[in-house]
């Protein structure tokens, strides 16, 4: 079977990439500095994964980590020290130089139309550039948010402990939440179309949602009241900065949670509406995964909610 190799295997949006191909039957390599990097995680076939370490930031370690990949599956890291477009602009060019079939970028963010948003938003456009200039095939997604944050330690000891779901969305901004298990199955889908070749797509779940209608899944699934108890922006920068603990070094803290702030700030009023998806489109492109994807009335219940399970804090 081919092999799709997986950047950032060791992050919750790589695990569920390499839990997706290897159900798929591929052949699955992990790259990550990490010996273990799923540990505490359940994976099914991990232990026909193979692991390679390879540093994003010195090109010269990509060859030994890519060489023998059909297909590369990228995910920028949300703590990166490079540019969007620096790192997988270099990792296109590897992959062109050792005649990958694809690498299949999921920015984990919208994609505007045209040049001008803000944020990461501007960031994916410069990246899919570079994609395309390196000569390698490439598809990009654009996930726009996730479900699988819900059970995050930021986001999961406020809804079990204290009954509130807690997110910085004003009350009536709507959003397509996709799983993280189904953003992989989009990427896989795409390898044998032709079509994705050279093209991007924004992706989201089946259904748009506001805060409450959320909070209702969750009571719902919980079987006790969780209430929408939205927090500011500037307080869910704090949030994820207390989450990721000593990982995050502390002359990132500060810069980070304003970076956070202020992304979420805009979101809340930008007109373009970054985590809404015209699904219909989705469907159009993709009328496979029509009646497949999860919604989260579907997908909570499935979950662990529990103190044990294994959840980084990014990723």
């Amino acid at each position: 079977m081919a092999l799709i190799t997986v950047i950032g295997a060791s992050g919750r949006q790589g695990m569920a990439q390499v839990r997706q191909a290897l159900a798929a039957g591929y052949d699955v390599r992990a790259i990550s500095r990490q010996p273990e990097p799923f540990a505490g995680a359940k994976i099914d076939g991990v232990e026909r994964v193979e692991v390679r370490p390879m540093d994003l930031y010195d090109p010269s370690s990509y060859r030994a980590a890519l060489e023998g990949s059909d297909y590369i599956f990228y995910t920028h890291p949300l703590q990166a020290r490079a540019d969007r477009a620096v790192l997988v602009g270099d990792v296109g060019k590897a992959a062109a130089e050792l005649g990958v079939k694809r690498v299949v970028w999921n920015t984990s963010s919208w994609i505007p139309d045209k040049p001008g948003d803000a944020h990461t938003y501007a960031g994916n456009t410069a990246g899919i550039n570079a994609l395309w200039r390196s000569g390698a095939p490439g598809t990009v997604f654009g996930s726009v948010l996730f479900m699988d944050n819900l059970l995050t330690n930021w986001a999961r000891p406020f809804i079990v402990n204290e009954g509130r779901y807690v997110y910085p969305h004003n009350p009536e901004l709507e959003a397509n939440w996709i799983s993280l298990d189904d953003v992989a199955k989009f990427m896989l889908a795409s390898l044998e179309r032709p079509d994705m070749e050279g093209a991007w797509l924004n992706i989201g779940g089946p259904k748009r949602m506001r805060g409450k209608e959320v909070a209702q899944v969750l009571s719902d699934t919980l079987g006790k009241p969780i209430k929408y108890d939205p927090c500011t922006p500037q307080e869910f920068g704090d949030y994820l900065v207390r989450a990721a603990g000593d990982d995050m070094p502390e002359e990132m803290r500060e810069p980070f949670a304003a970076g956070i702030a202020a992304f979420y700030e805009y979101n809340n009023t930008a007109p373009t509406k970054p985590f809404a998806v015209d699904m219909d489109h989705v469907y159009e492109r993709f009328p496979e995964l029509e009646g497949k994807l999860e919604e989260m009335a579907e997908w909570a219940p499935k979950q662990d909610w529990g103190e044990s399970n294994f959840r980084p804090a990014f990723g």
